[in-house]
Protein backbone atom coordinates (compact mmCIF):
# COMPACT_ATOMS: atom_id res chain seq x y z
CA UNK A 1 0.00 0.00 0.00
CA UNK A 2 1.20 3.20 -1.08
CA UNK A 3 2.56 5.74 2.07
CA UNK A 4 0.30 8.57 2.60
CA UNK A 5 1.92 12.11 1.70
CA UNK A 6 1.52 14.84 4.87
CA UNK A 7 -0.83 17.79 4.17
CA UNK A 8 0.38 21.34 4.04
CA UNK A 9 -1.65 21.90 6.84
CA UNK A 10 -0.10 19.64 9.30
CA UNK A 11 -0.90 20.37 12.62
CA UNK A 12 0.31 17.93 14.96
CA UNK A 13 4.24 16.31 14.44
CA UNK A 14 5.01 13.19 15.83
CA UNK A 15 8.36 12.06 16.89
CA UNK A 16 9.49 9.00 15.34
CA UNK A 17 13.47 9.17 15.84
CA UNK A 18 14.32 4.95 17.10
CA UNK A 19 14.38 2.10 14.61
CA UNK A 20 15.02 -0.51 17.07
CA UNK A 21 10.69 -0.78 18.40
CA UNK A 22 9.81 0.23 22.19
CA UNK A 23 7.00 0.64 24.44
CA UNK A 24 7.76 4.39 23.12
CA UNK A 25 6.93 3.61 19.55
CA UNK A 26 4.13 1.67 20.04
CA UNK A 27 2.35 4.10 22.55
CA UNK A 28 3.05 6.83 19.80
CA UNK A 29 1.42 4.94 16.78
CA UNK A 30 -1.84 2.98 18.66
CA UNK A 31 -1.72 7.38 19.97
CA UNK A 32 -1.57 8.27 16.03
CA UNK A 33 -4.79 5.60 15.20
CA UNK A 34 -6.60 7.20 16.95
CA UNK A 35 -5.80 11.09 16.64
CA UNK A 36 -5.76 10.72 12.51
CA UNK A 37 -9.00 11.36 12.01
CA UNK A 38 -9.40 14.34 14.36
CA UNK A 39 -6.09 15.95 13.24
CA UNK A 40 -3.76 16.19 10.60
CA UNK A 41 -0.63 14.36 11.78
CA UNK A 42 2.72 13.43 10.40
CA UNK A 43 5.43 11.61 11.68
CA UNK A 44 9.13 12.44 11.37
CA UNK A 45 10.40 9.26 10.56
CA UNK A 46 8.89 6.57 8.84
CA UNK A 47 10.02 3.53 11.70
CA UNK A 48 7.21 1.48 11.88
CA UNK A 49 4.59 3.17 10.66
CA UNK A 50 1.62 2.23 8.89
CA UNK A 51 0.76 3.44 5.39
CA UNK A 52 -2.16 5.30 6.46
CA UNK A 53 0.05 7.62 8.73
CA UNK A 54 1.57 10.57 6.67
CA UNK A 55 5.17 10.69 7.06
CA UNK A 56 7.68 13.66 6.68
CA UNK A 57 11.51 14.16 6.22
CA UNK A 58 13.42 16.37 8.14
CA UNK A 59 13.76 19.54 5.68
CA UNK A 60 10.72 18.99 4.19
CA UNK A 61 8.67 19.30 7.34
CA UNK A 62 11.28 22.45 8.00
CA UNK A 63 9.64 23.67 4.74
CA UNK A 64 6.22 23.22 5.85
CA UNK A 65 6.88 24.86 9.67
CA UNK A 66 8.01 28.47 7.59
CA UNK A 67 4.89 29.72 8.72
CA UNK A 68 1.63 28.93 10.55
CA UNK A 69 -1.30 27.84 9.86
CA UNK A 70 -3.71 29.68 7.74
CA UNK A 71 -5.61 30.41 11.09
CA UNK A 72 -2.76 31.78 12.97
CA UNK A 73 -1.88 28.81 14.97
CA UNK A 74 1.49 27.28 15.30
CA UNK A 75 1.83 23.47 14.55
CA UNK A 76 2.95 21.32 17.77
CA UNK A 77 5.59 19.05 17.32
CA UNK A 78 5.72 15.77 20.33
CA UNK A 79 8.53 14.91 21.50
CA UNK A 80 9.05 11.52 23.32
CA UNK A 81 12.83 11.11 23.74
CA UNK A 82 15.65 13.42 23.62
CA UNK A 83 17.05 12.97 20.48
CA UNK A 84 13.29 14.34 19.23
CA UNK A 85 13.65 16.94 21.45
CA UNK A 86 16.74 18.13 19.70
CA UNK A 87 15.21 17.77 16.46
CA UNK A 88 12.44 20.24 17.17
CA UNK A 89 14.68 22.33 18.35
CA UNK A 90 16.78 22.79 15.70
CA UNK A 91 13.82 23.54 13.47
CA UNK A 92 12.81 25.92 15.46
CA UNK A 93 15.93 28.00 16.53
CA UNK A 94 17.81 27.27 13.08
CA UNK A 95 14.85 26.77 10.41
CA UNK A 96 12.76 29.38 12.11
CA UNK A 97 9.92 26.49 11.94
CA UNK A 98 6.60 27.63 13.55
CA UNK A 99 6.17 25.21 16.09
CA UNK A 100 5.28 24.90 19.70
CA UNK A 101 7.55 21.68 21.17
CA UNK A 102 5.78 19.40 23.97
CA UNK A 103 7.95 17.12 26.01
CA UNK A 104 6.26 13.85 27.28
CA UNK A 105 8.64 12.46 30.43
CA UNK A 106 7.52 9.08 31.72
CA UNK A 107 11.21 8.21 33.45
CA UNK A 108 11.51 8.20 36.99
CA UNK A 109 14.90 8.83 37.81
CA UNK A 110 16.73 11.78 37.94
CA UNK A 111 17.43 13.40 33.96
CA UNK A 112 20.79 13.58 33.17
CA UNK A 113 22.07 17.45 32.88
CA UNK A 114 21.25 17.45 28.81
CA UNK A 115 17.84 16.42 29.55
CA UNK A 116 17.30 19.00 32.31
CA UNK A 117 18.18 21.73 29.87
CA UNK A 118 16.66 20.17 26.90
CA UNK A 119 12.97 19.92 29.14
CA UNK A 120 13.66 23.58 30.10
CA UNK A 121 13.48 24.44 26.11
CA UNK A 122 9.89 22.82 25.94
CA UNK A 123 6.93 25.01 25.57
CA UNK A 124 5.41 22.40 27.66
CA UNK A 125 5.84 19.35 29.70
CA UNK A 126 3.42 15.97 30.26
CA UNK A 127 3.92 13.61 32.14
CA UNK A 128 2.10 10.15 32.35
CA UNK A 129 2.15 9.37 36.30
CA UNK A 130 2.31 11.40 39.57
CA UNK A 131 5.61 9.34 40.10
CA UNK A 132 7.21 10.30 37.27
CA UNK A 133 6.26 14.18 37.44
CA UNK A 134 8.38 13.90 40.43
CA UNK A 135 11.45 13.91 38.90
CA UNK A 136 10.93 17.23 36.75
CA UNK A 137 12.66 20.20 38.01
CA UNK A 138 8.96 21.95 37.54
CA UNK A 139 5.69 20.56 37.35
CA UNK A 140 4.36 19.33 34.63
CA UNK A 141 1.62 21.04 32.56
CA UNK A 142 -0.55 18.26 32.79
CA UNK A 143 -0.72 14.58 33.37
CA UNK A 144 -1.87 12.39 30.95
CA UNK A 145 -1.22 8.60 31.87
CA UNK A 146 -0.65 5.44 29.38
CA UNK A 147 -3.96 4.16 27.95
CA UNK A 148 -4.41 0.91 26.12
CA UNK A 149 -6.76 -1.04 22.90
CA UNK A 150 -9.49 -2.10 25.05
CA UNK A 151 -10.51 -3.63 22.29
CA UNK A 152 -7.48 -5.15 21.19
CA UNK A 153 -6.92 -6.11 24.70
CA UNK A 154 -10.02 -7.80 25.58
CA UNK A 155 -11.75 -10.50 27.90
CA UNK A 156 -12.14 -13.92 26.73
CA UNK A 157 -15.29 -15.22 26.22
CA UNK A 158 -14.56 -18.41 28.24
CA UNK A 159 -11.48 -18.13 30.59
CA UNK A 160 -11.90 -21.56 30.85
CA UNK A 161 -11.34 -22.11 27.14
CA UNK A 162 -8.63 -19.92 26.79
CA UNK A 163 -6.16 -21.18 29.16
CA UNK A 164 -7.15 -25.20 27.84
CA UNK A 165 -6.14 -23.95 23.99
CA UNK A 166 -2.97 -22.98 25.85
CA UNK A 167 -2.31 -26.87 26.34
CA UNK A 168 -0.64 -26.21 29.16
CA UNK A 169 -1.31 -28.16 32.69
CA UNK A 170 -3.22 -27.05 35.71
CA UNK A 171 -6.40 -24.56 35.80
CA UNK A 172 -4.92 -21.08 35.80
CA UNK A 173 -1.98 -19.40 34.25
CA UNK A 174 0.28 -16.97 36.38
CA UNK A 175 2.07 -14.50 33.42
CA UNK A 176 5.28 -12.58 32.83
CA UNK A 177 5.73 -10.91 29.60
CA UNK A 178 8.19 -9.36 27.92
CA UNK A 179 12.26 -8.87 27.65
CA UNK A 180 14.19 -11.19 29.79
CA UNK A 181 16.43 -9.46 32.12
CA UNK A 182 17.02 -8.71 35.34
CA UNK A 183 15.64 -5.34 35.39
CA UNK A 184 12.05 -7.12 34.43
CA UNK A 185 12.08 -9.51 37.19
CA UNK A 186 11.86 -12.99 36.26
CA UNK A 187 14.14 -14.07 38.99
CA UNK A 188 11.68 -12.61 41.64
CA UNK A 189 8.85 -14.93 39.97
CA UNK A 190 10.85 -17.81 40.13
CA UNK A 191 12.07 -17.54 43.11
CA UNK A 192 8.34 -17.15 44.55
CA UNK A 193 6.57 -19.32 42.26
CA UNK A 194 9.12 -22.82 42.99
CA UNK A 195 7.25 -23.37 46.70
CA UNK A 196 4.07 -22.02 45.59
CA UNK A 197 3.34 -24.17 42.81
CA UNK A 198 4.45 -27.59 44.91
CA UNK A 199 0.98 -26.40 47.30
CA UNK A 200 -1.05 -25.56 44.39
CA UNK A 201 -0.89 -27.66 41.56
CA UNK A 202 -4.08 -26.09 39.62
CA UNK A 203 -1.37 -22.88 38.74
CA UNK A 204 1.12 -22.67 36.06
CA UNK A 205 3.34 -19.89 35.16
CA UNK A 206 3.86 -18.63 31.56
CA UNK A 207 7.07 -16.66 30.51
CA UNK A 208 7.04 -15.03 27.25
CA UNK A 209 9.99 -12.29 25.87
CA UNK A 210 12.80 -11.61 24.13
CA UNK A 211 15.99 -13.33 25.19
CA UNK A 212 19.11 -11.65 23.91
CA UNK A 213 22.42 -13.01 24.21
CA UNK A 214 23.63 -10.95 26.57
CA UNK A 215 20.59 -12.24 29.12
CA UNK A 216 21.37 -15.96 27.87
CA UNK A 217 23.53 -16.46 31.25
CA UNK A 218 20.59 -15.00 33.66
CA UNK A 219 18.03 -16.79 31.60
CA UNK A 220 19.70 -20.13 31.14
CA UNK A 221 21.06 -19.94 35.37
CA UNK A 222 16.76 -19.53 36.05
CA UNK A 223 15.70 -22.25 34.11
CA UNK A 224 18.35 -24.65 35.86
CA UNK A 225 16.53 -23.89 38.97
CA UNK A 226 13.19 -24.73 37.72
CA UNK A 227 14.37 -28.20 36.42
CA UNK A 228 16.10 -28.57 39.57
CA UNK A 229 13.33 -28.51 40.95
CA UNK A 230 11.38 -30.54 38.54
CA UNK A 231 8.95 -27.89 37.75
CA UNK A 232 9.95 -27.97 34.12
CA UNK A 233 6.25 -28.22 32.85
CA UNK A 234 4.88 -25.97 35.69
CA UNK A 235 7.25 -22.78 34.67
CA UNK A 236 6.97 -22.50 31.09
CA UNK A 237 8.70 -20.63 28.71
CA UNK A 238 6.80 -20.05 25.29
CA UNK A 239 9.90 -17.83 23.66
CA UNK A 240 8.95 -14.94 22.06
CA UNK A 241 5.62 -14.68 20.82
CA UNK A 242 4.45 -12.08 17.48
CA UNK A 243 2.83 -9.37 18.45
CA UNK A 244 -0.56 -10.37 17.22
CA UNK A 245 -0.58 -12.95 19.02
CA UNK A 246 0.03 -11.85 22.67
CA UNK A 247 -3.95 -10.23 23.39
CA UNK A 248 -5.03 -14.02 22.99
CA UNK A 249 -1.80 -15.35 25.75
CA UNK A 250 -3.30 -12.12 28.09
CA UNK A 251 -6.27 -13.34 27.94
CA UNK A 252 -6.14 -16.68 28.93
CA UNK A 253 -3.85 -16.16 32.32
CA UNK A 254 -5.82 -15.76 35.73
CA UNK A 255 -2.69 -13.45 36.61
CA UNK A 256 -0.56 -11.31 35.57
CA UNK A 257 2.80 -10.32 36.98
CA UNK A 258 4.59 -7.20 36.15
CA UNK A 259 7.92 -7.20 38.57
CA UNK A 260 10.14 -4.92 37.36
CA UNK A 261 12.81 -3.38 39.38
CA UNK A 262 12.55 0.37 37.68
CA UNK A 263 10.10 1.39 35.16
CA UNK A 264 8.81 4.40 33.06
CA UNK A 265 5.28 3.79 33.26
CA UNK A 266 4.67 0.28 32.36
CA UNK A 267 1.82 -0.68 29.70
CA UNK A 268 1.65 -4.88 30.78
CA UNK A 269 0.15 -4.04 33.44
CA UNK A 270 -2.80 -2.10 31.27
CA UNK A 271 -2.95 -4.81 28.52
CA UNK A 272 -3.81 -7.10 31.50
CA UNK A 273 -6.47 -5.38 33.17
CA UNK A 274 -8.03 -4.49 29.58
CA UNK A 275 -7.92 -8.46 29.21
CA UNK A 276 -9.97 -9.01 32.61
CA UNK A 277 -7.11 -10.41 34.78
CA UNK A 278 -5.72 -9.95 38.26
CA UNK A 279 -2.59 -8.04 38.60
CA UNK A 280 0.45 -8.15 40.82
CA UNK A 281 3.31 -5.37 40.58
CA UNK A 282 5.83 -3.73 42.02
CA UNK A 283 5.80 -0.40 42.71
CA UNK A 284 7.90 0.97 39.68
CA UNK A 285 6.34 2.57 37.28
CA UNK A 286 2.51 4.05 37.21
CA UNK A 287 1.68 0.41 38.63
CA UNK A 288 0.68 2.22 42.33
CA UNK A 289 -1.64 4.73 40.85
CA UNK A 290 -3.75 2.17 39.00
CA UNK A 291 -3.98 -1.12 40.82
CA UNK A 292 -6.60 -0.78 43.55
CA UNK A 293 -5.06 -3.33 46.27
CA UNK A 294 -7.32 -6.13 46.81
CA UNK A 295 -9.78 -4.82 44.06
CA UNK A 296 -7.45 -5.29 41.43
CA UNK A 297 -4.56 -6.97 42.37
CA UNK A 298 -1.74 -6.54 44.78
CA UNK A 299 1.17 -4.38 44.58
CA UNK A 300 4.43 -5.08 46.15
CA UNK A 301 7.99 -3.33 46.84
CA UNK A 302 10.51 -4.12 44.40
CA UNK A 303 12.93 -6.46 44.76
CA UNK A 304 10.41 -8.13 47.81
CA UNK A 305 10.31 -12.37 47.31
CA UNK A 306 8.55 -12.43 50.52
CA UNK A 307 5.98 -9.71 49.70
CA UNK A 308 5.06 -11.01 46.01
CA UNK A 309 4.78 -14.83 47.29
CA UNK A 310 2.34 -13.58 50.30
CA UNK A 311 0.36 -11.76 47.69
CA UNK A 312 0.22 -14.68 44.94
CA UNK A 313 -0.71 -17.09 48.13
CA UNK A 314 -3.45 -14.82 48.98
CA UNK A 315 -4.80 -15.53 44.92
CA UNK A 316 -3.69 -18.81 44.81
CA UNK A 317 -5.54 -20.01 47.80
CA UNK A 318 -8.81 -18.58 47.34
CA UNK A 319 -9.04 -18.42 43.51
CA UNK A 320 -13.13 -17.72 43.58
CA UNK A 321 -11.59 -14.33 43.68
CA UNK A 322 -9.80 -14.24 40.44
CA UNK A 323 -12.85 -14.02 38.53
CA UNK A 324 -14.39 -10.96 41.22
CA UNK A 325 -11.16 -9.13 39.91
CA UNK A 326 -11.25 -9.85 36.52
CA UNK A 327 -14.41 -8.06 36.72
CA UNK A 328 -12.85 -4.94 38.42
CA UNK A 329 -9.74 -4.60 36.20
CA UNK A 330 -11.34 -4.44 33.04
CA UNK A 331 -13.82 -1.99 34.64
CA UNK A 332 -10.99 0.02 35.77
CA UNK A 333 -9.21 0.01 32.15
CA UNK A 334 -13.01 1.19 30.79
CA UNK A 335 -13.23 4.26 32.96
CA UNK A 336 -9.59 5.43 32.79
CA UNK A 337 -7.41 3.89 31.05
CA UNK A 338 -8.37 3.47 27.36
CA UNK A 339 -6.29 4.76 24.46
CA UNK A 340 -9.25 6.71 23.08
CA UNK A 341 -9.19 8.69 26.42
CA UNK A 342 -5.43 9.48 25.93
CA UNK A 343 -5.25 10.25 22.38
CA UNK A 344 -8.40 12.56 23.13
CA UNK A 345 -6.41 14.39 26.48
CA UNK A 346 -3.77 15.16 24.36
CA UNK A 347 -5.29 17.14 21.16
CA UNK A 348 -7.60 19.11 24.00
CA UNK A 349 -4.28 19.82 25.52
CA UNK A 350 -2.42 20.70 22.21
CA UNK A 351 -5.52 22.76 21.49
CA UNK A 352 -5.71 24.63 24.93
CA UNK A 353 -1.97 25.97 24.02
CA UNK A 354 -2.23 26.95 20.95
CA UNK A 355 -5.27 28.95 21.80
CA UNK A 356 -3.02 30.19 24.99
CA UNK A 357 -0.40 31.06 22.48
CA UNK A 358 -2.72 32.99 19.82
CA UNK A 359 -4.11 35.04 22.88
CA UNK A 360 -0.31 36.01 23.94
CA UNK A 361 0.77 36.97 20.66
CA UNK A 362 -2.30 39.45 20.07
CA UNK A 363 -1.50 40.95 23.55
CA UNK A 364 -4.92 40.41 24.69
Amino acid sequence: MKKIRPRQDIELILGNSNSRFSGVTSTMLQVAEKQKNRTSLAALGRHFVPPDIPVVGFFELAKICKNSLPDGRQRVFHARRNNEMIQALILKRIFLAKIKIVFTSTAQRHHSQLTRWLIKQMDAVISTCNAAASYLEKPADIIVPHGVDSQRYCPAENNDSAWQELGLPGKYGIGLFGRVRPQKGLDLLIDAAIPLLKKYPDFTVVISGKVTTSHRPFFQQLMDKVAAHGLEKRIVYLGELPFEKLPTLFRAMSIVTALSRNEGFGLTVLEAMSSATAVIATTAGAWPEIIRTDIDGHIVPCDDVEALSQAMESLMSAPEKLPIMAKNTRLRIEQHYTIEREADSLLRFFASLQEKIQIQEKGL
